[in-house]
């Protein structure tokens, strides 16, 4: 797709990952408040103590992105098991759950799979695509890699098994232990079944965990924009000050750039505390619906020079090309008409996708001289660092 698609990838991968850095400024705020001690701090200075505590660990060196990353991974795989180990175990023996028994009843005796009619669950499905944001590091990471060809089909693999155990079936043991009306948005449903339970501090310990979830989030959006604003200042793309790095290897003018949007973000949970999230929830899928489009078309452009005989498919591709290309633009788009249909944040957000548009074609012509002329000079004299 040539330095054009580069460009438009690119700043939509940032548009993705700054606005889902508000998203999770925002969550760690609302999560903060379930103790009694933040309840009467405002929200918008929550979300910004969560911003200066995670930036100063990205800025000082790569090495604290690292640790506290190790350790955020630790508390939720580990919560996430204890959960689903003790969920079993009160399904299996049908101990009562804030007067609930847990077991199939609790969804059939309350409206079955979808209570709400199936129209509530596939306007969900852009939350979904949220939740889902960040899995094609995976495919990223492949350049990185020694030995792709080997390593990549494991690690794409085991992606599978994964989501299919921790993520559906968290889901399903959150249905099976709580009827749907016992959850709510101003709540982690994982809190919720802790605190149904009655057990002294296991709520709260539940909600450090997926507050410390949020602030992983908010970590690694952080370290991975800088790297990726870096990238394109590197190719003329994006502002030149986004590429300069620090003695310590950090990409501080990218890191500091994603940080200004997050500023934004305190300040919108200031002005619409209650709505925030789900604002910044449905821009944030727009960049990743984009960049997951422009991961299709470059697919099917690589299938297309393929089949002409100008390039070589690795034995590991995706299958069924090119309908399976066709089939996942098919159902992205669908998801904006969804995002459409729901009205209200959601309608306003896709109508914005013209000024997106208007926003991308202007910052070409802005920047495309210094993509010429940056591919034309040689790399060492590209970007300097302090």
């Amino acid at each position: 797709m040539g330095e054009k698609g580069a460009y438009t990838a690119g700043w939509l991968y940032f548009l993705n990952w700054s606005t889902t850095a508000v998203a999770d400024i925002t969550a760690a705020a609302t999560y903060a408040h379930f103790w009694s001690m933040f309840s009467d701090v405002p929200q918008w200075i929550l979300a910004l103590i969560a911003l200066a505590v995670v930036l100063a660990a990205n800025l000082i060196s790569v090495k604290y992105f690292g640790e506290m990353e190790f350790w955020f991974a630790i508390v939720k795989v580990a919560a996430l098991v204890a959960f689903m180990l003790v969920g079993i175990f009160l399904v299996v023996t049908s101990h009562e759950v804030g007067g609930h028994t847990p077991g199939l009843g609790n969804i059939t005796d309350n409206g079955g799979i979808f209570p709400e009619g199936t129209m509530p669950m596939l306007l969900l499905i852009q939350g979904v695509v949220f939740a889902y944001a960040s899995v094609e590091l995976c495919g990223v990471a492949a350049g990185e890699t020694e030995s792709p060809e080997k390593i990549m089909p494991k690690a794409i693999n085991s992606i599978m098994w994964r989501v299919g155990l921790f993520y559906v079936g968290s889901v399903v043991l959150l249905a099976l232990l709580l009827p749907y009306t016992a959850y709510s948005g101003d709540q982690s449903p994982f809190v919720t079944v802790f605190d149904k339970l009655g057990i002294p501090g296991a709520a709260g310990v539940m909600n450090l965990v997926v507050l410390t979830a949020a602030l992983s989030s908010l970590n690694s959006g952080l370290y991975s924009t800088g790297r990726i604003l870096r990238s394109m200042s590197l190719a003329g793309s994006a502002p030149r000050f986004t590429g300069v790095m620090n003695k310590g290897g950090v990409p501080y003018g990218g890191i500091l750039l994603t940080a200004g949007f997050g500023v934004l973000g305190v300040a919108l949970n200031y002005v619409m505390p209650g709505e925030a999230f789900e604002l910044v929830l449905n821009f944030a899928s727009i960049g990743i619906i984009g960049t997951w489009a422009m991961i299709m078309v470059c697919s099917l452009l690589f299938w297309r020079r393929a089949k002409e005989g100008r390039v070589v498919r690795p034995g590991y591709n995706l299958p069924w090309a090119p309908y399976t290309q066709i089939v996942t633009l098919g159902f992205l788009a669908s998801v904006l008409v969804l995002m459409w249909m729901d009205g209200g944040v959601g309608r306003t957000t896709v109508a914005c996708l013209p000024l997106i548009a208007a926003a991308l074609v202007g910052g070409w012509f802005l920047v495309r001289r210094q993509v010429r002329a940056t591919a034309a000079a040689p790399r060492d004299r590209r970007i300097p660092t302090d």
